[in-house]
């Protein structure tokens, strides 16, 4: 690795966290550990670097189907990560596990993004090009992006729907502000009845006090199904419950070009 190091410009950037990270530039060999960054660096046309993802990188599938594995968002494999030989991991400060990034960080270069909203997410994407040099194309991505919600809040000026964003169950959890996810609903019209910070744990007394118009029950990380649809009509007679596509809402990668789509018809169906 170090020969190999020594072939290549090192270029320093900074990552979400504020660090300075000093880099092979460009890498060569990158190891994603989150999905939606996975995507993206796919379609940025890093096919060839890309050494290792999480089992959790579903998309593309091909590039699951062919990509070694180095375990799970939360939990890696560093023998299999040490074996692959990275000049850069990429990862999340809230996806991943902060002590094994730590550990991470002791014998690799890492490099960190922390997306709490829109914005977020499209300096990440803009930054991730850069590094890897394919800003152009990164920056066509943040393009398409920035005009799909430009028209998705256009149209959607005057809804005043108020939602409450499911996650998870026993314990029930619920998207809150500061997440990605808020940002999402907001752009796309809707009031999240969920004001509490991050992703707040709720009692039954709390889960009823929300009142909202209609309840999103998320596809992940909490793969709520048809079967649960009953259970939320009974806690809210009167609002509507639909499942929702979780990446849609919580993907802030290139995913982020179809998701205004998605909301818009989903707009459309839950008003």
């Amino acid at each position: 690795m170090d020969y190999f190091c020594k072939s290549m410009q090192i270029t320093t950037f900074i990552d979400q966290m504020g660090r300075d990270v000093s880099i092979p530039f460009p890498p060569r060999r990158i190891i994603s550990l989150v999905p939606s960054q996975t995507e993206l660096l796919f379609d940025l046309g890093l096919n060839n670097e890309i050494a290792g993802i999480t089992r959790f990188c579903i998309h593309p599938s091909d590039g699951y189907k062919t990509k070694i594995k180095v375990g799970g968002t939360k939990k890696v494999n560093l023998n299999v990560i040490r074996n692959l030989n990275p000049d850069l991991i990429i990862g999340n400060k809230e996806e991943n596990d902060e002590e094994q990034v730590r550990k991470l960080m002791e014998e690799f270069t890492v490099w960190m993004s922390d997306i709490k909203d829109l914005n977020g997410a499209l300096q990440m994407i803009s930054e991730v090009g850069k590094i890897t040099r394919k800003h152009q194309k990164a920056e066509e991505i943040i393009k398409d992006i920035e005009n799909g919600f430009r028209d998705l809040q256009q149209q959607n000026l005057n809804t005043s729907c108020r939602i409450a964003y499911f996650i998870w169950k026993d314990p029930y959890i619920v998207a809150g502000t500061e997440t990605f996810i808020h940002d999402i609903l907001i752009r796309s019209g809707w009031k999240n009845t969920v004001l509490t910070k991050r992703y707040p744990e709720l009692r039954m007394k709390e889960i009823k006090s929300l009142k909202p118009d209609r309840i999103f029950l998320s596809s992940e990380p909490y793969p709520f199904k048809e079967k649960h649809i009953a259970e939320f009509r009974e806690i809210y007679p009167n609002a509507k419950v639909l499942l929702v596509d979780g990446e849609m809402f919580s993907w802030y990668g290139s995913r982020l070009l179809k998701a205004p789509a998605y909301l818009q018809t989903l707009l459309e169906d839950a008003g």
